[in-house]
């Protein structure tokens, strides 16, 4: 168990500790999903330069809007908040950014990849949270999921898929 600071939420130590570590496992998945999104942003090139470069960019606000409320809920449960940029390079579940790709349907589809395994692991998290009895959470995971789901909308738009 981590070091948890006092709090009077009435949720048992272990709970606050689990949640907390998940919480930041996700700030960490976060972290590494922000990144890639704003290398893609960066680095696109294609006939829909613009459309994507912007695309990208506001999914990429969406992701810092996700990851500060999932470390603050960590914080407010007792927990630290966060991870060194170390720990989230070696705990990501992500692939590696492949720094040469540049062609915009190659990019659509890496982010397409990459939105839908973190979606999916987010899923996942709502379960986890309501299992521990942590509702608020659940629900934190509920509005991240959405989100994404929505951003995935939006990326695979431009899909054949």
């Amino acid at each position: 168990m981590v070091q948890l600071y006092s709090t009077t939420i009435n949720l048992s130590p272990t709970v606050r500790d689990n949640v907390s570590t998940l919480l930041n496992q996700r700030v960490g998945l976060f972290t590494d999903l922000f990144v890639q999104t704003k290398l893609a942003h960066w680095n696109v090139r294609g006939p829909h330069f613009i459309a994507y470069h912007e695309l990208f960019d506001s999914i990429a606000s969406h992701l810092l809007n996700a990851q500060d409320m999932m470390a603050e809920r960590a914080a407010t449960l007792g927990g630290s908040a966060g991870m060194t940029v170390q720990d989230v390079s070696e705990k990501s579940t992500l692939p590696a950014w492949p720094m040469t790709i540049r062609q915009d349907t190659q990019i659509i589809r890496l982010l397409q990849e990459r939105l839908g395994q973190v979606a999916n692991e987010i899923r996942h998290d709502i379960e986890k949270a309501a299992e521990w009895g942590d509702a608020d959470t659940a629900d934190l995971f509920t509005e991240v999921s959405r989100q994404l789901d929505k951003d995935l909308w939006f990326i695979e738009a431009h899909l054949d898929v």
